[in-house]
């Protein structure tokens, strides 16, 4: 019976839980980060390094289960207009662990940077694709969770330029530049003209935070120098959090979904961001920003890991409903 029980939660594991490994990913490399400004060896990342890589394999190994005992299911997700793109927080996975260990071992980074560039451009492809030649999207379908396709092509240079490829580095960013553009022109049309998004979409609102504050990551590795342009990439990113914390009495009041994991990497990403405008600048304005934004982060991601236990443990993620 138990073994029958198993199998049908299996059926109903969301795509959407990789958005857990993301989360924890962004908070390792905060923490390497801020270690880093701090002129601190405290070994936090190390832990945070395997606990994250813990979690990425079981949830892998999860989803592969799924995808041999329960092929329709995954089919499913991939037609769907919101799940469809959660698929490429696999191959951010990837991105975001070589980047955490690219500073603990490069021989592990690199191959983990490869993985996740090759699966992330195949995934891009499709989901472009599957956009483009759609027969059921509605523009209620469209929310936030279509930026993270461009997430992860500006993600590739993190890693990418320490690796010695620089102009795939270029490429992977410039594709994630021109969709986050595309992508929030026709978002604030949805938000502004349309039905507002699902309560339990709203949490997705904060990935809106992530292609400005992980653009301005890349474009630092890429360039090297705090010009015009990567100003304006932190600032758009600046702001994007100031406007969506001055809305924490409307998320505080949400139900916990599994949706809630859309504040971590996010916040993680304004994060490093401050952390490596501050290092441009010297200016401890942007310290304390950064140190309110870890310490935010990391009390977010308490909260997330205590309630997500207890949803596991009371049965409460894997059903049809999610």
């Amino acid at each position: 019976m138990d073994k029958q029980q198993s199998s049908g939660r299996l059926q109903y594991f969301p795509i959407s839980f990789f958005a857990t490994v993301m989360g924890l990913s962004g908070l390792t490399i905060a923490w390497e980060k801020a270690q880093s400004v701090y002129g601190l060896d405290l070994g936090i990342d190390y832990f945070l390094a395997g606990f994250t890589s813990l979690v990425f394999m079981i949830l892998l190994g999860m989803y592969a289960s799924k995808l041999i005992r329960h092929t329709p299911s995954v089919i499913g997700e991939l037609k769907h207009p919101v799940k469809l793109s959660f698929f490429p927080a696999i191959s951010i996975s990837f991105l975001l662990l070589s980047i955490v260990f690219l500073s603990i071992s490069e021989a592990v980074s690199f191959p983990l940077w490869v993985i996740g560039s090759s699966l992330h451009l195949i995934f891009t492809l499709y989901v472009i694709n599957v956009w483009m030649h759609h027969e059921h999207f509605q523009v209620n379908h469209i929310n936030p969770a279509w930026f993270i396709p461009a997430v992860g092509n500006v993600l590739v240079p993190v890693a990418g330029v320490a690796h010695g490829f620089i102009d795939v580095s270029w490429f992977f960013f410039s594709i994630g530049l021109l969709f986050w553009i595309i992508l929030m022109s026709i978002f604030f049309n949805r938000i502004l003209f349309h039905n507002p998004l699902d309560k339990h979409l709203l949490p997705t609102l904060f990935i809106l935070i992530a292609p400005p504050a992980v653009g301005f990551i890349a474009y630092m590795r890429l360039n090297g120098e705090l010009d015009s342009f990567a100003r304006i990439l932190y600032f758009a990113g600046l702001f994007l959090t100031l406007l969506l914390l001055s809305q924490a009495g409307r998320f505080v009041k949400l139900p916990f979904f599994l949706s809630w994991w859309a504040y971590s990497f996010p916040l993680a990403a304004i994060t490093i961001a401050s952390f490596v405008f501050f290092e441009q600048t010297s200016r401890p304005f942007y310290l304390y920003i950064a140190s309110g934004l870890l310490a935010l982060l990391t009390f977010v991601l308490a909260v997330l890991i205590v309630k997500t236990t207890i949803a596991i443990r009371k049965k409460g993620i894997c059903q049809p409903e999610h």
